[in-house]
Formats: C-alpha cells, sequence, structure tokens
C-alpha cells in the first residue's frame, strides 16, 4: 500500500510529506512518527485499511485457495478462517531485536498492538509460534491440510 503504485501511497504522502523522500515513503521514518502516537496511527490506518481490504477483496475474487498474512486485526468481507500465529511478548521482542530493531522501538511498536487476548477473539484458530521454523512450518502444513480437505474431499 505505500509503494509508489501502491493504494495509500498518495494519501499517506500528502498526510506526512516529511516521510517522502526520492519518490517514496520513508518507512523508518513513518513508523516513528505513527508509533509514537496512537492518533497518528489511527489516522494511518484509516489511509490504509479501506486501500488494504480492497486489494484483499480483489485478489481473493480469482482465487482458489488463498492465504493472506495481515499484522493486524482486520475484518474482511467474504467467508474467511482467521488464524492467529501467536509467540509469547519475550519472543517476540527477542526476534525483532535480532533482526535489528532496537529495544525501545520494539517494546513502542508491541504498545500500540493488539493485545493477545484481542487476537485469540478475532481468530477462528491459533497456531504456537515459540519454537523453530520447522515446528511452525510443521503447524502450518496441517492447519492448511486440514482446510483444504473435509470428511467429503477437497474444499474448493
Amino acid at each position: 500500500m505505500l509503494e509508489p503504485d501502491g493504494g495509500a501511497f498518495r494519501s499517506v504522502s500528502r498526510r506526512w510529506p516529511s516521510v517522502f523522500a526520492d519518490g517514496r515513503i520513508d518507512r523508518g521514518a513513518l513508523a516513528e512518527i505513527v508509533f509514537a502516537d496512537r492518533e497518528r496511527l489511527d489516522e494511518l490506518e484509516a489511509l490504509t485499511h479501506p486501500e488494504i481490504i480492497r486489494r484483499i477483496t480483489e485478489i481473493a475474487g480469482s482465487a482458489i485457495g488463498l492465504v493472506v498474512e495481515v499484522p493486524l486485526i482486520l475484518d474482511v468481507p467474504g467467508d474467511w478462517t482467521k488464524v492467529f500465529v501467536d509467540a509469547t511478548e519475550d519472543v517476540r521482542r527477542r526476534r525483532a531485536v535480532e533482526r535489528g530493531s532496537s529495544e525501545t522501538d520494539v517494546r513502542q511498536r508491541m504498545a500500540n498492538q493488539p493485545r493477545r487476548d484481542e487476537w485469540l477473539e478475532w481468530c477462528d484458530m491459533a497456531i504456537e509460534n515459540n519454537g523453530s521454523v520447522q515446528e511452525l512450518e510443521n503447524q502450518i502444513d496441517a492447519l492448511w491440510f486440514g482446510l483444504r480437505t473435509t470428511d467429503n474431499g477437497p474444499r474448493s
């Protein structure tokens, strides 16, 4: 949504011109603004969420079996199975720091994300992700197989 051809690019760059540089949106600069102030994050979500929903709906219209990863609670019209990939706060924080984020930035972002109980209320099922990548992949494979089949054969 924030790439030059993305649905929210123009409105976000108009709202926060300081994050627009060399024809692109500086996501780091935008994150500093929106994760420091809940009202700014709400503004960003008001600009991006309708475009995200529009794009998902557009892609889903022609898809047979589709997985959409969203890092936020987002209700997209239609018949979706919503899966929450759960990890403890300590694990999430450690992984983000290992990827190069500062501890302060991680804490600030996590404070503005939905709480675990909100995710669990929103989702239809949850996968635990405190272990290895292989353990997560095994759970995803099992989930996908379960979603794609029933007692009556494959689902469309």
